[in-house]
């Protein structure tokens, strides 16, 4: 399993490079986030070892499961390890309490009212938050994230409300098309939507620096068409094995 995920992390790191190239940049123009949902401490283990440093979950509950248990491993390491944990998937305002010291990015506020709970938990903690805005580019019922058109209103709710919170950029994650040259239109509009909003405000809380888009399927097209954040977890840790009823 170790080499595997090794092996695995070295493949997204070579087509991470060879996007990052025919975009006019370099492998460490783009974050790699690896998507450790549903692995286990001893998988995210061997990811860290290899070289992974952000690791992205879904879920409150699997961030406070394995926190605990990676931060005693990276501090019993031989090696500096300075392990950051992404929130990026759908975030309901109860829970965050949960997360507000762990994370160091949540990739998908998509309201002011989920905004001022993070602004507020903060608070109590005596820091800031760093976030990135989800957009729902394709207008997908299914996925959460705000409507492309209502972006530049959020930023300006949040800049004037939620003062521990500190808008990073800008997440979007597009249909699923078997050619994901089908989807680079969304990609290509979120990424002028980025460089729109990030001209606009020139503030202490909105600093944008992450375009997070693309996954395993479609992250080359995503850095062609300019994210400079990418969240793998098939592509490092492998097809996921789910528990079959006996």
């Amino acid at each position: 399993m170790k080499d595997s995920i090794s092996e695995n992390l070295d493949s997204v790191m070579q087509r991470i490079a060879a996007a990052a190239e025919r975009s006019g940049r370099s492998a460490s123009d783009v974050r790699l986030v690896a998507v450790s949902k549903t692995r286990t401490p001893d998988e995210i283990k061997s990811a860290i070892e290899a070289g992974a440093l952000d690791l992205g979950e879904n879920k409150v509950q699997e961030i406070t499961s394995k926190y605990d248990i990676l931060r005693v491993f990276t501090e019993n390491s031989t090696k500096n390890r300075n392990i950051k944990w992404h929130m990026i998937g759908h975030l309901q305002r109860n829970k965050v309490k949960y997360i507000a010291d762990k994370v160091s990015l949540i990739h998908s506020v998509d309201s002011l009212r989920l905004a001022d709970e993070i602004s507020r938990r903060m608070d109590a903690c005596g820091g800031t938050m760093d976030v990135l805005l989800q957009v729902n580019a394709a207008g997908e019922a299914s996925k959460s994230g705000v409507a492309p058109g209502e972006v530049t209103r959020l930023v300006s709710d949040i800049i004037e409300s939620c003062a521990n919170v500190r808008i990073r950029g800008l997440m979007t994650i597009v249909p699923f098309a078997e050619d994901p040259d089908d989807v680079r239109r969304y990609f290509s509009d979120v990424r002028s939507l980025y460089d729109a909003v990030g001209r606009e405000y020139r503030c202490e809380r909105l600093d944008f620096r992450w375009l997070s888009m693309g996954m395993t399927h479609d992250f080359e097209v995503a850095i062609e068409e300019g994210a400079n954040m990418v969240r793998v977890g098939t592509g490092v840790f492998g097809p996921r094995v789910y528990a079959r009823d006996a």
